[in-house]
């Protein structure tokens, strides 16, 4: 179809060997698939046994050369983590060099930099691997969805935690036994952090926020709260009372008027929530991901699919380079970026107060096994104003009674104002667990 679009590869890990397995074996694929052409890769170890053939002589060590070879037109980046990633990403925008980049690290903390030098010099940064691995999320809300008004976005987008809380659901494995499993198999890292304890969906979701309300979120100020600390007898219980318990990334707008900065309100936050057997996220098992987008005139719409994997994101990062190369192609009729392509931020958002958060809640409590203390936790729900859906004692014995509550929907700061009176009580051994319920 005319002449080749040079592609530069910076890593050659998981994704990068599924990005090249496409690249080299362009038969049955979209004819734009054989006009790109791999001409370098860096790479940590060059004699490193991989699962595919790759030319050596296109291999280095240095990524600084693959973004400045001339013969190079677009680089795409999936070695991960901050740095040296985002002077690499900036160092090909300067040489004006378009990039398709899976990291949502740098993203969610470097978008707004990054989109400003590619507006300034003219070329895209396209993102669609970086949340939802092989799941077209990215593009639908820049371009399809662009015409509506969005009003929240509910999402499960880390698949390593959704399988091993899908584990512990069906089978109720022990929560450490279920992580040494996933790692085994390659689900999660040997440092499982960034996932179970809610970082990668948050990375995920201000990703998302940015997207979808049209300004760049503070990654840092995103409330987080991971599964490493969630019992097993939480997931029976929530079962018994008609929840799968799911680790959701929520951002939603908040309606406070407005605001003296002009900012636009946003409620954001990671947590494990209790979600309804037919909510339609509640199904979403194993490493799967979805994603529940709501807004005006659509409705609900939900995306579903493989979160993570070779395939999966190779695919996202190859639809992107797809969708540039497909721009070059008219680039002699047509001048300037296109702005849904591009789509930089078009309004300042602000994350609101986390106490002004409202949802429901499941709280889970240890107290003495004696007459009236149900009657004494609801006074001090009641005193903030927290209405209880239900109230339930599930056990007794020498340590106590097990009292689990499920409200209905309250700000957080009437929870904390709630839980730190509770705390208080002669009556209350421990307040074991807080989530959120939807």
């Amino acid at each position: 179809m005319g002449t080749k679009i040079g592609i530069g590869l910076l890593g050659l890990g998981t994704v990068g060997e599924g990005v090249a397995e496409i690249l080299q074996n362009p038969q049955g694929r979209h004819p734009l698939v054989s006009d790109l052409e791999l001409i370098r890769i860096a790479v940590r170890n060059p004699k490193r046994v991989r699962s595919i053939k790759v030319d050596e002589s296109i291999l280095t060590t240095d990524p600084q050369l693959v973004v400045d070879d001339p013969s190079v037109d677009l680089v795409v980046e999936v070695i991960g983590g901050i740095e040296p990633a985002r002077s690499l990403i900036l160092r090909a925008i300067k040489a004006g060099k378009s990039v398709v980049t899976a990291n949502k690290a740098v993203i969610a903390r470097h978008g707004v930099e990054i989109a400003k030098a590619a507006a300034a010099e003219g070329v895209y940064v396209l993102i669609e691997a970086a949340v939802g691995g092989g799941i077209p999320i990215i593009e639908p809300l820049k371009q399809s969805l662009g015409g509506n008004r969005i009003q929240r976005i509910t999402g499960i987008i880390n698949g390593t935690t959704n399988y091993i809380l899908s584990r512990i659901s069906d089978e109720g494995i022990p929560y450490g036994l279920v992580l040494k499993e996933a790692q085994e198999l390659g689900y999660a890292e040997a440092n499982p952090e960034a996932d179970v304890e809610g970082f990668d969906a948050a990375d995920k979701i201000a990703i998302l926020s940015g997207l979808a309300f049209g300004g760049q979120v503070d990654r840092s100020s995103i409330p987080t709260k991971g599964i490493s600390t969630l019992q097993n007898r939480d997931i029976d219980y929530a079962k018994k009372l008609g929840y799968w318990i799911k680790l959701l990334a929520i951002a939603e707008q908040k309606d406070l008027g407005e605001l003296e900065d002009g900012s636009f309100p946003l409620a954001v936050r990671v947590q494990p929530m209790l979600l309804p057997f037919d909510h339609p996220l509640a199904g979403v098992n194993g490493v799967n991901n979805a994603i529940l987008i709501e807004g005006d005139p659509v409705g609900k719409v939900m995306f579903y699919g493989p979160g993570a994997g070779s395939g999966p994101t190779a695919s996202a990062v190859v639809a992107d380079i797809l969708n540039i190369a497909g721009v070059r192609k008219l680039g002699s009729a047509t001048s300037g970026l296109d702005p849904l392509l591009a789509a930089g931020p078009w309004r300042p958002c602000h994350l609101v107060d986390s106490n002004s958060i409202t949802q429901k809640n499941y709280v889970r409590l240890l107290t003495k096994d004696t007459p009236g203390v149900i009657g004494c936790v609801g006074s001090c729900f009641g005193k903030y104003g927290v209405s209880i859906q239900s109230i339930v004692q599930f056990e007794s014995s020498e340590l106590g009674a097990e009292i689990v509550v499920i409200t209905h929907e309250v700000t957080q700061g009437q929870m904390k104002n709630s839980l730190q009176e509770i705390k208080s009580l002669q009556e209350v051994v421990e307040v074991v667990e807080h989530l959120g319920c939807l």
